[in-house]
């Protein structure tokens, strides 16, 4: 028999067909039937028809079923993919553009910070719902395979309360793996140990990578035997782009002797060290791409690919299907661990799961990042070790506010939440307690709509914020403050100047690996946009 996939927010542009061709290239599963789910029902139609196309296109025998039902696409599903952004665009502006009056300047804002902190807010109760139609009606033991960010908190508060298995997927670890894999081909042809030409794949580096989901360090990395751990700030620093584009990252390998994993937009806003005085932000990011640093660059990103597949869907139909292959797959982790479990073929990972010992030095209970190993007897979790200090305590801090996070969205408890954003590193570093108390109050009224849990708190947070009006208790403002490095967000006219670049843009998660999560857009349950 098939198995049955339910993919939930599969309006997304790209992501969504990424995954099904993902999947449908292992033979085994090429008549797999998909269900995809999504409450934007124009988006999910436009995306059924592309998806339905390259199927036909392949002679593959699978099979789509598209609803708006939530419940009816999970039942009997042997799967369930998310991919949702709960709030969509409006509640992201809202993430990004509030905390900045407040001075606080993110890249992303989609894993801690305030914005971050929010969008668990709004995320946890969606995805609990989920976990109960899976309970009640999938198949027994189905696995919940989560892409929504923000990563930790999700995967944290499904496996304690939603009473469902739920691994959580990033790619975060692929493309850090890459950047030191250059860096090493660079020297390497510098030292004359490979040719001047020879270029090197990364599954020659062999690494163990391990933290938490977007604070995820590379504790081991070996070359031909070589340990490269004492070598990484020289190999980083010796690279023709990364001190251009990485320089933050660089300088906590200089603090920490390791290399993180995100990237240095994504880093920058976990730290309290380099976005919180904005006269020095433009001394740490880069703007040649968003995820480089810039202000907003991931809301940015979303708005113009969004609004670009709108106008542009008729020329996608046009366009060739692409060719669905074993050799062409994405490096997203999903497919493969559904093809291990379901063939037996092993595939080793980096996944998001409940840390029970497997790294010490981090709470019990928690989300962590660590190698994994898939195959027909199930996901395999080996046991990593504790930290370096360092690292431990940079991850430490985070979980703490991911904790007060999770328990804020479960309970809709006010001062659980700004308690969180009290102690989250960077907007500590940047607001005193009264501005952090009122700027969350002001973040739970914008988005009142997307926050059920919260419904009988908003009349008094509102009642709070009209009764410090003109009072010296509220906190000064920086009214219409853009951020240190805000680019301006293309309209649909000024991206049809070049269709090609517009097109490769709004469909980024479908190919680069550190920007796939910008085009989790469409599923808005009540409204989803890298990872």
């Amino acid at each position: 028999m098939p198995i049955k996939i339910a993919m939930i927010g599969s309006g997304s542009i790209g992501f969504t067909r990424k995954l099904m061709h993902d999947i449908l290239a292992v033979p085994e599963l090429a008549d797999t039937h998909f269900s995809f789910m999504d409450i934007n029902a124009r988006n999910l139609e436009m995306v059924t028809q592309l998806a339905q196309r390259d199927i036909d296109a392949n002679g593959l025998p699978a099979t789509i079923s598209p609803t708006t039902d939530q419940r009816e696409a999970i039942a009997d599903a042997d799967y369930v993919i998310s991919v949702i952004r709960q709030g969509g665009l409006d509640a992201f502006q809202l993430d990004i553009d509030i905390p900045l009056k407040y001075g606080i300047d993110q890249c992303v804002g989609d894993t801690i910070c305030a914005g971050g902190i929010m969008y668990g807010q709004r995320t946890i109760p969606a995805l609990l719902n989920i976990c109960a139609d899976i309970r009640e009606t999938a198949k027994p033991d189905a696995l919940f395979l989560n892409y929504s960010n923000p990563m930790a908190m999700n995967v944290w508060a499904c496996n304690q309360y939603g009473g469902v298995r739920t691994i959580g997927l990033c790619h975060g670890v692929q493309g850090g793996h890459w950047q030191i894999t250059r860096c090493i081909e660079e020297w390497a042809r510098r030292e004359g140990r490979i040719a001047a030409d020879a270029s090197l794949h990364r599954d020659e580096v062999d690494i163990i990578c391990a933290g938490i989901n977007h604070q995820t360090w590379y504790i081991q990395v070996q070359w031909r035997g070589i340990d490269m751990i004492p070598r990484m700030l020289e190999l980083f620093e010796g690279h023709s782009e990364y001190p251009t584009t990485e320089k933050l990252r660089i300088d906590m390998i200089r603090r920490f002797g390791y290399y993180t994993t995100e990237s240095n937009g994504h880093v920058s806003e976990y730290v309290p060290w380099y976005r919180k005085r904005p006269d020095e932000i433009n001394d740490w990011i880069d703007l040649s791409r968003w995820i480089n640093g810039e202000t907003g660059g991931y809301l940015r990103v979303c708005t113009e690919g969004r609004n670009w597949f709108e106008t542009d869907f008729p020329n996608w139909l046009k366009q060739d299907p692409p060719r669905i292959a074993y050799d062409r797959r994405s490096e997203e982790h999903g497919s493969y661990i559904i093809e291990g479990l379901e063939t037996g073929r092993i595939y080793r990972g980096h996944f998001n799961i409940i840390n029970q010992g497997h790294i010490p030095n981090l709470p019990d209970g928690c989300c962590i990042e660590i190698p994994g190993y898939v195959d027909k007897s199930g996901i395999n979790m080996p046991v990593v070790g504790d930290l370096p200090l360092a690292c431990a305590a940079t991850c430490a801090a985070s979980v703490q506010v991911q904790r007060m996070a999770v328990e804020a969205a479960r309970r809709g408890d006010v001062m659980l939440l700004k308690q969180a954003m009290l102690h989250d590193p960077l907007t500590a570093a940047v607001c005193n307690p009264e501005e952090i108390w009122q700027m969350a109050d002001e973040m739970l009224v914008a988005q009142a709509r997307w926050l059920p849990q919260y419904q009988d708190q908003i009349p008094a947070a509102q009642a709070r914020l009209e009764a410090s009006e003109g009072n010296d208790t509220r906190a000064r403002l920086r009214e219409g403050w853009k951020g240190a490095a805000r680019r301006h967000t293309k309209t649909v006219a000024e991206m049809a100047q070049d269709r090609a670049a517009a097109t490769v843009a709004s469909n980024s998660g479908a190919q680069q690996p550190d920007v796939a999560a910008a085009d989790k857009g469409a599923m808005t349950k009540e409204p989803a946009c890298e990872g």
